[in-house]
């Protein structure tokens, strides 16, 4: 009933002549993505309820998205994206904070799953200016808008379609796999498990400058799909500030992220104090805040090579709630077309980054704690490091395959495990 009720509502909404289409009123986009990845035997001294799996493993994931859009009014869209999720990340999306599959991580179960990942309205207001064409896209309808507005988004959306965007290091399924690349692993991001909210996203869009506010719900409890209507209870908010510029002929961006969550989080250092062996973090929750702030920057360096760098603290004296279990973050990397070699549509790209916890939360994981990402037992703490490159082919038109690897150095913090090498194969078609 809900798959024929789905068919009905995309009927309704795109029932009108069909020269519509070419005058910009709506939009239509397809993706399917599937990532197969595995790791072979790694060296591991102990495990424990949330380890990566020492042993082989392999394992698929499948997303399957429609971006469907329609102007509404004057100025306005409508965009809804139906979506199917399914497969499983190496050793069920647990034992590395920097997980290495961005793909999987929001896929609550191995079995596909239909849902709406966004639902939301776009309305801009032009503040004047040079005219500025808007390309059709996903999500994007073609059309003429001042270079000065401010644009209102409201409904179910993913935060990061907002912020923390990046040229270079922000889709998994064209570029870096990792989630440390995909965004600021210490920004933790309201969302339910799949990575979607329901919020509020102001921009206003100047010359050189846009400033960024938003405010979405958080998850009632760690990493879970149910999420808290009560904003008086929980809440995460955003602001970001982006300057764009030039060195040289080459454009540039840099973008500073500050982050406030409020929801009924648990403490590390209280879980210690009532139990200093196996604390357990959930008999602490209650009204806390949770802040932190980023730096994120891109530079195009030629016409076929460009470079990144994030940045990223969070307080980490609260559990990590919605994103990954991170608390310190430095990373960056390259991206190169493969214009040289006649390929003008590849591209070729290689990053590193090093990931790290407050003092609070890696003495609980070492005391025998347990997070929703993390937990070997015990802990030699170490800073996690991870090493991504990738080579990513246009086969087809609309269709692309890439090569991944991976070499991930003291996975979950922990000394004692690793290093482990993870080797993947995408296949990416999009229209």
């Amino acid at each position: 009933m809900r798959t024929v009720s789905f068919f009905i509502l995309l009927a309704l909404f795109f029932a009108q002549p069909a020269a519509a289409f070419d005058n910009g009123i709506y939009s239509l986009h397809f993706q399917a993505t599937t990532v197969s990845q595995e790791h072979t035997d790694f060296d591991a001294l102990y495990s424990g309820q949330n380890s990566l799996s020492p042993g082989f493993e392999f394992r698929t994931s499948v997303t399957s998205t429609i971006f469907a859009g329609r102007t509404i009014w004057k100025g306005a869209e409508f965009y809804f994206n139906p979506e199917v999720t399914g497969g499983s990340g190496l050793s069920a999306t647990h034992g590395i904070a920097g997980f290495p599959n961005g793909e999987i991580y929001r896929v609550d179960s191995p079995s596909p799953k239909f849902n709406f990942a966004r639902a939301f309205i776009r309305q801009e207001i032009g503040l004047g200016g040079d005219k500025e064409h808007i390309e059709a896209d996903v999500n994007q309808i073609a059309h003429e808008t001042d270079s000065r507005r401010l644009t209102v988004t409201v409904g179910k959306f993913s935060l990061n379609d907002f912020f923390d965007d990046n040229t270079y290091a922000h889709d998994p399924r064209t570029q870096f796999l990792n989630w440390g690349f995909m965004d600021d692993l210490a920004w933790d991001y309201a969302a339910d498990t799949r990575g979607y909210t329901y919020g509020l996203i102001l921009e206003l869009r100047l010359v050189d400058w846009s400033f960024r506010l938003g405010s979405a719900l958080e998850p009632k409890q760690a990493n879970q799909l149910d999420l808290e209507w009560d904003v008086a209870v929980a809440n995460g908010n955003n602001a970001e500030v982006e300057y764009r510029f030039k060195l040289g002929d080459h454009p540039g961006k840099a973008k500073v992220l500050g982050f406030l969550n409020n929801a009924d989080m648990g403490s590390y250092d209280e879980a210690l104090a009532e139990s200093p062996v196996d604390p357990d973090i959930t008999a602490t929750r209650a009204s806390r805040t949770k802040w932190g702030y980023e730096l994120n920057l891109e530079q195009e360096i030629t016409s076929d090579l460009g470079g990144f760098f994030r940045a990223g603290w969070n307080d980490g004296a609260t559990e990590s709630w919605a994103f990954a279990e991170c608390d310190r973050t430095i990373g960056g990397g390259l991206s190169m077309k493969g214009a040289k070699w006649g390929r003008d549509k590849d591209v070729a790209a290689l990053g590193a980054m090093f990931n790290g916890l407050s003092p609070e939360h890696s003495n609980y994981l070492a005391a025998g704690g347990v997070g929703f990402m993390l937990g070997d037992g015990k802990l030699s703490y170490a800073p996690e490091q991870i090493i991504e490159v990738y080579y990513m082919a246009q086969a087809l038109d609309h269709f692309e395959v890439s090569g991944d690897f991976q070499e991930v150095f003291h996975p979950g913090y922990n000394l004692d495990r690793g290093p482990v090498p993870i080797g993947a194969v995408r296949l990416h078609y999009e229209f």
